[in-house]
């Protein structure tokens, strides 16, 4: 078995072309990345539903806006916490990722987390790939695979994520950020 270049802590920009409505202009933070499979959660993908109404005690600490996300197709009904917490140690009940980022045990208290969090989001399902299946979507360009930044976790305008998460490459992806939403009407 080939071994596999961990891409944990990393963006995922979908490309114009990836034809899966699941993913279309998707950033997706990879939180595990490995030989048996990928996991991550689509950054800017709000919903309408508020975190209150689903984890009250969670609502207070989320940013804007303070809604739950939908991390991606799989596993909806279940609810994953994304934190940035800046400093060398992370408070009981997170986990690391990668720099500042983590994952949240949402059983947890939250006074314990409050303090500490720098910012924090909710996402209700995730993406997940099989053993090779990502691997092979990066062969055929359905993904672009960027340095996250912390902010990207907490921006407070996600609808426009895509094109800023482009737009700050310094390489010819910076020009994808300009790419039409229907290029047949250009």
């Amino acid at each position: 078995m080939t071994e596999v270049s961990s891409l944990t802590g990393r963006l995922l920009v979908a490309a114009p072309a990836l034809a899966d409505p699941n993913f279309d202009r998707a950033v997706v933070l990879l939180l595990d990345h490995d030989e048996e499979g990928s996991l991550g959660v689509v950054l800017n993908r709000p919903t309408p539903v508020g975190v209150g109404d689903i984890l009250g005690s969670w609502a207070g600490l989320t940013g804007e806006p303070d809604v739950v996300f939908q991390g991606g197709p799989v596993s909806l009904d279940s609810a994953l916490g994304v934190a940035v917490i800046p400093g060398d140690e992370g408070p009981l009940g997170w986990r690391r990722v990668h720099g500042a980022i983590g994952l949240v045990d949402l059983e947890t208290p939250p006074e314990l987390l409050g303090p500490a969090l720098g910012s924090l989001r909710i996402f209700a399902g995730y993406a997940g790939w099989g053993p090779g299946q990502l691997e092979g979507e990066l062969t055929e360009g359905a993904w672009y695979v960027v340095e996250s930044e912390p902010g990207d976790v907490s921006s407070p305008r996600p609808e426009n994520l895509w094109r800023a998460v482009l737009r700050r490459q310094r390489s010819e992806l910076a020009m994808i950020a300009t790419y039409p939403d229907d290029p047949s009407l250009n």
